[in-house]
């Protein structure tokens, strides 16, 4: 990007609604986390995989493996979930939903009560110290901008999804809104959705709101028929839901008909090789058929982009003009899991920055 463009993309207003927490630590704080634990013997090269590489998805899952020894307690968590969301307020996030599945270190004395609570630490004490998601602009809003989003790691199978379920629906209760919604996701090679199926629905019951990482390798029709009919209020990457990749046309008529909204991740997929090429994204599939995208990082610390980065892609690979990605970007305001009072708030901050942004 020269320079100019840069600064566009930065100043642009953005929402982020797909970041696995873990998986976006930068590098800067991988540093500190590796300096505390010399023993482990952990390198940089371990823990981010640059844009020019490609891997397997079981090579990217082996990251958050390694990712894992380095963040195994709250003192660890409360770093590096307050760098991510200090790290996304510097790249022009105005809205964020952080991701991730709770764990338990004995060593630690790690519970995944002790993970969540310590995650809404990090968000209390940015939205304290003046750095959760920039509230220059929206007319006094009194919560913080920031949410979260509990997540299922499907390897683990249908009891410990219930167990999940059950303590996001306490934290959705006594979080004051920042709990807001259940993540389905893991390696999505592992297992079948229809034995979490209870779990999904009793979290739907309770009104938790559903983010599903759906159809994101191929040969998952029959799984993402029965997601579908949930139905989710968001889908994760939905990589191959339409006939050209392997999906199929019902798959596509139920997304649209129930106008689910898609979390689009171009770096992670083109990483990872889901997706060919960038020119080859579904992005472009959906975008113009006029369905709601939302561009995302995924994971910006593994695969070493930020969300300026990801919309800067966009627009140079499907030649969207400087008002497109304004619009793609506000867009993406009624694809959150905010109350609508927010969301207003929100849509007021775009129309004012975009009189000083976009001329």
């Amino acid at each position: 990007m020269d320079t100019e463009s840069a600064l566009f993309y930065r100043q642009l207003p953005k929402v982020e609604l797909h970041a696995h927490l873990n998986g976006s630590v930068s590098s800067e704080t991988m540093d500190l986390l590796m300096k505390r634990k010399p023993h482990l013997n952990i390198e940089r090269g371990m823990t981010a995989i640059l844009r020019e590489q490609r891997r397997s998805l079981d090579e990217c899952f082996q990251v958050f493996k390694v990712i894992h020894q380095l963040v195994d307690s709250g003192e660890d968590i409360l770093l590096v979930a307050k760098a991510v969301i200090q790290e996304f307020a510097a790249d022009g996030v105005k809205y964020l939903e952080l991701r991730s599945t709770p764990r338990e270190v004995t060593e630690t004395g790690l519970t995944k009560q002790i993970y969540i609570e310590t995650v809404l630490e990090a968000i209390r004490q940015c939205k304290q110290e003046g750095v959760d998601i920039d509230v220059r602009h929206t007319g006094g809003i009194s919560t913080c901008l920031n949410r979260f989003l509990v997540a299922v790691d499907r390897r683990h199978g249908p009891e410990v999804a219930m167990e999940t379920v059950k303590l996001a629906e306490d934290f959705m209760l006594c979080s004051g809104g920042t709990v807001v919604g259940l993540d389905l996701s893991g390696d999505p090679t592992v297992g079948h959705g229809k034995t979490l199926l209870p779990a999904l629905q009793k979290a739907k019951n309770c009104g938790l709101k559903l983010a599903l990482h759906l159809s994101e390798v191929p040969s998952q029709r029959d799984e993402s028929e029965l997601l579908l009919n949930l139905p989710p209020d968001r889908i994760g990457h939905g990589t191959f839901l339409h006939p050209e990749v392997g999906g199929s046309d019902s798959l596509v008529d139920k997304v649209c008909k129930q106008n689910i909204p898609i979390e689009m991740c171009l770096t992670s997929n083109v990483i990872g090789q889901t997706v060919p090429s960038y020119d080859k994204h579904h992005f472009q599939y959906w975008y113009n058929r006029g369905h709601p995208c939302v561009l995302c990082t995924d994971d910006k610390g593994v695969f070493s982009t930020d969300l300026s980065q990801e919309y800067q892609l966009a627009a140079s690979t499907f030649k969207l003009s400087a008002e497109d990605v304004w619009n793609l970007s506000q867009q993406a305001i009624g694809c959150t899991f905010a109350p609508e009072p927010i969301k207003q708030k929100l849509e007021k901050m775009w129309a004012e920055l975009k009189q000083q942004i976009l001329q």
